[in-house]
């Protein structure tokens, strides 16, 4: 699959983005305050304007329709316009099969349907989720990608075991909330780029290879013509390892809530 015209297949609802949701913002991804690049490979990119989604759900026991499904140049997922009884609208990630018309709640007592969003507590094992915060008043934090979803694999004093996209296992509160299914445009994985302009107009620049460099550059760089690295362990252009080091901190708080690490690919 090569791509999508997004704009056609989504937005016949809406011809543009909801104006009170929408706004301009500077390029300057990857650079700091100085304007030196802090991360590398960003920059550039397609002009596009930022759209507020709704990540805090705070709005609760109060029922939304579904009013279009959008593309959002931001992010893999599908958006969503939801308007609330009370008039207000807001942007949202949608889950896979929602429709507009579709009624969105967000209560403890909502039925278990994709797009509503409960509690840990109420939601059983064998459950699909996304959009899943850490504490009972957080914002949204993990499952938010196309076509991603978490599963409850347990619930045991106080705590919800969920299984991550990444193969983590972990642990959170079971006051934490998530909404139900799975993100919408699951398909997205298997869309191929096909061309490097294609990759510059999303903002993602060249990466060199180390070998390629100058000596001061990196520490497999310099040599006549094509050679061999020159070092017995992989490392990056800090002279870090690679491939396979464990890079989390040890001492790091929220350890002892991961029952299992991620698996490797």
């Amino acid at each position: 699959m090569t791509g999508i015209n997004y704009r056609e297949f989504l937005t016949h609802v809406r011809p543009h983005p909801e104006k009170s949701l929408i706004f301009g913002v500077k390029r300057d991804v990857g650079r700091n305050n100085l304007g030196r690049i802090t991360t590398r490979h960003k920059g550039g990119g397609a002009k596009r304007l930022m759209r507020l989604v709704d990540f805090k759900f705070n709005k609760k026991d109060i029922p939304a329709r579904v009013a279009s499904v959008e593309y959002d140049p931001n992010r893999t997922a599908f958006i969503g316009l939801v308007i609330y009884k009370d008039g207000e609208k807001r942007y949202m990630v949608l889950p896979k099969d929602v429709r507009p018309g579709r009624e969105i709640l967000v209560s403890e007592k909502a039925p278990i349907l994709p797009g509503n969003r409960l509690p840990l507590s109420k939601l059983l094992p064998g459950t699909l989720i996304y959009n899943i915060s850490l504490s009972s008043e957080g914002d949204a934090l993990l499952v938010r990608s196309a076509g991603s979803f978490a599963e409850i694999v347990a619930k045991d004093e106080g705590y919800a075991t969920i299984k991550l996209p990444s193969g983590e296992v972990r642990k959170i509160k079971d006051d934490a909330w998530a909404s139900v299914g799975q993100v919408s445009n699951e398909e997205n994985n298997l869309v191929v780029i096909g061309k490097a302009g294609r990759s510059r107009l999303m903002g993602i620049r060249p990466t060199v290879r180390g070998s390629a460099m100058n000596p001061v550059d990196h520490p497999y760089g310099g040599g006549e013509g094509r050679t061999l690295r020159g070092t017995r362990r992989p490392k990056n252009k800090w002279g870090k390892g690679t491939r396979g080091v464990k890079t989390r901190n040890p001492n790091k708080y929220s350890s002892k809530f991961i029952i299992s690490r991620r698996t490797k690919n």
